[in-house]
């Protein structure tokens, strides 16, 4: 049974490797697609477009635009007389926020009276509106603050009485990525839907290839035992899948300064366990499919899902509550919290138990259903 099974697997690397397409699909095109997600996917919200209506023109008007500009998450682009303009500007799609500052605002700041600016913003990108919503509230109550200070300072001055000024101060520390990086936060997720997509689609649509060519009837007349047959097909692919892996891994340490601070083997030991489930599910498929093309559309069914439902590009918790059950079925999700928090916080395997256990079971339940349906069709 072993020499069936070792001829079998090295069948299989030989018959993959001499694809150079094949090849080029396991391992040159994960990292050259970690790169360009990498890169392009920027979740940290920075040089937003704003236009500007002063509509107040003075010193102090100038000043606060000025000063809200400073930064890097606004990018002053467009200077406009009037509101009206600046609303225009955002319904034609010039710039998606604008500032407008009224006519009389410093006048009313040094009355003491309350003043009001206007910011206007598309909601068409919801992730950037909110962004810039909270850094202008945050500037304004600043300054608000800083305002309110110097008139008590003065009030009291004029009293002859220190002043008394209560004052709440903020000290965040920030855990496990300092600097907000978000590529830091989503690397290890990238690699995650590689790796799904690597050993799902490669497997579903290797078998598809050998029913399609009728070399698979070829070996069912020889002696080979189908729980043979059915390791020789899927541990190529699972080895293929771990180099893979630790390709990526090295990959994003190098290019994006991701960093890791747990131990490297309980990310192989729970992609072994992830490729359970996503071999499984390329055997599944396989069974269904009666060319390559029906194994490509059903891996993709099954990877939309999988991937949406993970909490790789938004929080489980902001799910619908009906919703959140179903995340726990796909084992996107327990490997992305694994690879994160072992190499983010230097988890530990009693910390991620839970995730350990999930992704186990799952993937027993899905390649033990994936074999049994298998030696059926192959019967």
């Amino acid at each position: 049974m072993l020499t069936s099974l070792l001829a079998l697997m090295a069948k299989e690397l030989r018959q993959t490797f001499r694809d150079k397409r094949m090849v080029a699909m396991l391992l040159v095109a994960p990292v050259l697609q970690l790169i360009v997600l990498g890169f392009a996917v920027e979740l940290d919200v920075r040089h937003v477009p704003v236009a500007v209506a002063d509509e107040d023109r003075t010193p102090g008007s100038r000043a606060f635009a000025d000063a809200l500009m400073a930064g890097d998450t606004f990018d002053r682009t467009l200077d406009v007389p009037t509101g009206r303009a600046a609303l225009e500007a955002i319904v034609r799609g010039q710039v998606p926020v604008a500032l407008v500052i009224p006519k009389g605002f410093t006048a009313r700041q040094a009355r003491g009276r309350p003043t009001a600016v206007q910011v206007l913003v598309d909601a068409g990108e919801t992730n950037r509106a909110i962004v810039a919503q909270n850094a202008v509230n945050g500037y304004v109550m600043g300054q608000a603050n800083r305002l309110a200070e110097q008139r008590l300072a003065e009030l009291a001055a004029a009293q002859g009485v220190a002043p008394q000024v209560p004052r709440t101060r903020i000290e965040p520390r920030v855990l496990y990525n300092p600097t907000l990086n978000s590529r830091i936060y989503f690397v290890p997720g990238v690699a995650t839907t590689l790796l799904l997509v690597i050993t799902m689609i490669t497997t579903s649509m290797g078998l598809a290839r050998e029913k399609e060519m009728g070399t698979l009837e070829q070996v069912m007349v020889t002696p080979i035992r189908p729980e043979v047959l059915i390791l020789g097909k899927t541990l190529p692919f699972g080895v293929m899948g771990l180099v893979v892996l630790g390709v990526v891994l090295g990959a994003g340490t190098w290019i994006f300064d991701v960093p890791i601070r747990g131990a490297l083997w309980l990310v192989f030991l729970a992609g072994a366990l992830y490729m359970l489930t996503t071999l499984g599910m390329g055997l599944l498929i396989s069974t269904i499919a009666r060319n390559q093309q029906q194994a490509f559309m059903g891996g993709m069914l099954f990877m939309m899902p999988a991937i949406l439902l993970s909490g790789f590009m938004t929080p489980v918790d902001n799910m619908p509550d009906w919703m959140r059950p179903l995340s726990g079925l796909s084992p996107v999700r327990h490997f992305v919290e694994i690879i994160r928090a072992v190499l983010l916080k230097d988890a530990s395997f009693t910390d991620l138990s839970a995730q350990f256990a999930a992704l186990a079971g799952l993937g027993l339940v899905v390649y033990a259903t994936a074999a049994y349906f298998l030696r059926r069709s192959l019967a």
